[in-house]
């Protein structure tokens, strides 16, 4: 997995007035936690967040603050403006070398399932996974192979297994599955409908985190 190098300046805790004018100068507030320091706010240019915030892949940050020294990072959290949808915070969590640490991996679906070859329609529940796992052990993605469904078949997280990684998703969760294409599930449920009408009787129905500094 490929490393991100990112600068940021450190910062003081902010007011709603310096805040904004800190994001109109095109600079994004964060926090780097660590179990080994205390919280180090930073502010950092929107544009080098991009190849981190926007991605289908996972990758580690080495993020230095000042003229500190570099200290490896991963994305834990992104805040958007619900109006404009920009980038107004992050934050980071520094990882150490040979110690486990949880994250979220996405799913990258590999193979071509005979079930969609037959007009199935690929319906993925989960896009990401919740991994645990050491620092050199991060993976990119995950890849999940459909190309055994048939229609009606699903993978569940008890399903699969990954080299030196464990999925903290609940074995019970679906991943993806083929479904039957939408017209056929119609008709379906219409010659259900149908045969309950010949057969049953009436049925009477019974009525019955950025905003606290902004604040500051």
């Amino acid at each position: 997995m490929a490393d991100i190098n990112i600068s940021a300046e450190a910062r003081e805790l902010a007011t709603k007035g310096t805040v904004n004018k800190m994001r109109r100068e095109g600079r994004v507030p964060g926090v780097l936690y660590s179990k080994e320091m205390e919280p180090i706010k930073f502010s950092v240019n929107i544009k080098d967040l991009n190849p981190v915030i926007y991605t289908t892949e996972m990758h580690l940050v080495n993020l230095k603050i000042d003229d500190n020294k570099e200290i490896k990072s991963i994305l834990k959290d992104v805040q958007f403006d619900p109006l404009t949808d920009k980038i107004i915070h992050v934050d980071f969590q520094a990882i150490k070398v040979g110690e486990v640490i949880e994250v979220q991996v996405p799913i990258n679906v590999l193979g071509q399932a005979p079930g969609i070859k037959e007009g199935g329609v690929l319906n993925q529940s989960l896009h990401k996974f919740d991994i645990e796992c050491l620092p050199r052990d991060i993976p990119e993605y995950l890849e999940v192979d459909i190309s055994e469904l048939n229609i009606g078949d699903s993978i569940l997280v008890k399903d699969l297994s990954f080299e030196n990684i464990k999925i903290l998703n609940s074995e019970e969760t679906n991943v993806l599955g083929i479904i039957a294409p939408r017209e056929e599930a119609t008709e379906q449920t219409e010659d259900e409908l149908m045969d309950d009408g010949e057969t049953a009787e009436p049925e009477v129905i019974s009525k019955g985190k950025a905003e606290e500094e902004e604040n500051n």
